[in-house]
């Protein structure tokens, strides 16, 4: 991985992070999607780069993503969840920065030990993006399990679907339009 990718890592980090700690409305595509992507980018990395695996590589990736995912969780379950106009919005509160902080000192410790066991990919920056994709989608099962549980629906996507619309009843169409909540909030 390049200063330019780890740049870009740290980016988007910072990105998610600003946004999730302001709150937001949460779109399905936004929350499940992008973080797919992102592991499969950072597998398709790690299997297309030529880098050798060995059985000590494979056990450091597997551990950093399990503890990825862990902090995952912990991040979804820490999530301020609401109905907001009839959708999803979500807002980290400022302690969920402690697990942002964990997730980065595991990467930390992975990579030390990682070292200090000869699984020089693992100990490489390879492994970062797909350690943030598998982070970012054990938080998003965590929302979206409670989210469905509350029968809130994910906010609109752009073109006015909803993510995963059909979870919440037959023939649901999404939120009614604003306006119309606007006007009967008002009474």
């Amino acid at each position: 991985m390049s200063a330019l990718e780890i740049l870009a890592v740290l980016a988007i980090v910072a990105y998610v992070i600003t946004r999730q700690l302001r709150g937001e409305p949460l779109r399905g595509k936004r929350l499940i999607l992008l973080p797919a992507v992102l592991a499969v980018i950072g597998g398709t990395q790690l299997a297309g780069r030529g880098y050798h695996l060995g059985s000590s590589d494979v056990v450091m990736i597997v551990i950093g993503a399990v503890v990825a995912a862990s902090v995952g969780v912990g991040q979804g379950s820490m999530m301020r969840l609401e109905a907001r106009q009839g959708v999803l919005w979500g807002q980290m509160p400022r302690r969920s920065l402690w697990l942002w902080l964990a997730l980065v000192i595991s990467r930390v410790l992975l990579l030390v030990v990682s070292a200090g066991i000869g699984a020089h990919v693992a100990a490489s920056t390879a492994p970062l993006l797909l350690s943030l994709g598998v982070n970012r989608l054990a938080q998003a099962a965590v929302i979206t399990f409670r989210a469905t549980a509350a029968g809130i629906p994910f906010a609109p996507e752009k073109n006015g679907s909803t993510f995963m619309g059909g979870m919440f009843g037959p023939g649901y169409q999404g939120p009614p339009p604003t306006h119309l909540v606007e006007r009967h909030e008002q009474r």
